[in-house]
């Protein structure tokens, strides 16, 4: 079951109040980061742990060109004043936010901790291995001018998307259809890059135990089973808007913010 704005924002004002909050891939530092989504995101909900699962803010971006929005930094400070009120949170490095790797294990306070990859322990009892990804995409990390390059072709794309979004919703055409995203599909799909990077990372999580896998990278949302392990992909913040959360009944959920 996906979460929408409808299942979440309360008639009575209330938040949403959720064991788990997993997101990643918001590539603060970016135009196309979506911060006033994000913020409205959290604006309705609470947790007691919130789990940034890398790309949190995207160094290869900034050391090109900085474009920092106000509500970027409105993001930083909402994710801060969470950790003051008492939420545990927990910033997992990525493959753009990899300067911080250098600095680890980092803790920033009682409540936040910065780390490769964590252990989580569900309601249930369950273990699942959080990590961003970027160590099981043979691109990151065998062919790192190429993942340099794609990461350009992929701003690129992700210009022009929002320039055709702009122009179907003056001629009030409503759809989600993304050609950056679509493109990317159509490419990813023919070198098989998001099934290996999904069976990769779900055979590691098998091998050590877990029973399941809770990690981001890709940009693609999904829950599904791989093999006997539970594999749970948070999306991200630059087109799908998405989260994975843990209920308070302790059942994992895929939410879209829209």
């Amino acid at each position: 079951m996906i979460l929408n704005k409808k299942d979440i924002i309360r008639e009575d004002g209330q938040d949403t109040q959720f064991r788990s909050i997993f997101i990643s891939d918001i590539h603060l530092g970016t135009k196309y980061a979506k911060g006033d989504e994000l913020l409205e995101f959290f604006r309705y909900t609470t947790s007691q742990n919130l789990y940034l699962v890398g790309d949190i803010i995207d160094g290869w971006a900034i050391r090109r060109k900085v474009s920092w929005a106000q509500n970027q930094s409105d993001v930083i400070q909402k994710i801060l004043r969470k950790a003051r009120k008492g939420t545990n949170v927990y910033y997992l490095v990525g493959n753009h936010d990899e300067f911080l790797r250098g600095f680890l294990p980092l803790s920033l306070g009682h409540s936040m901790q910065v780390v490769d990859e964590l252990e989580y322990i569900s309601l249930k009892g369950d273990r699942y291995l959080v990590i961003h990804g970027d160590f099981f995409d043979d691109i990151t990390v065998n062919k790192k001018w190429l993942a340099l390059l794609s990461d350009r072709v992929y701003s690129w794309l992700l210009g022009i998307s929002e320039t055709f979004t702009k122009i179907r919703r003056y001629l009030g055409i409503r759809s989600t259809w993304s050609l950056s995203q679509a493109i990317e599909d159509n490419v990813k799909k023919s070198i098989k890059y998001i099934e290996n990077f999904e069976i990769v990372l779900s055979a590691h999580a098998k091998r050590y135990e877990y029973y399941g896998v809770i990690c981001g990278h890709i940009h693609r949302p999904a829950i599904r089973e791989i093999d006997g392990i539970k594999y749970l992909n948070t999306g991200d913040w630059v087109e799908n808007c998405t989260a994975i959360v843990e209920t308070m009944e302790g059942e994992f959920r895929l939410v879209k913010w829209e």
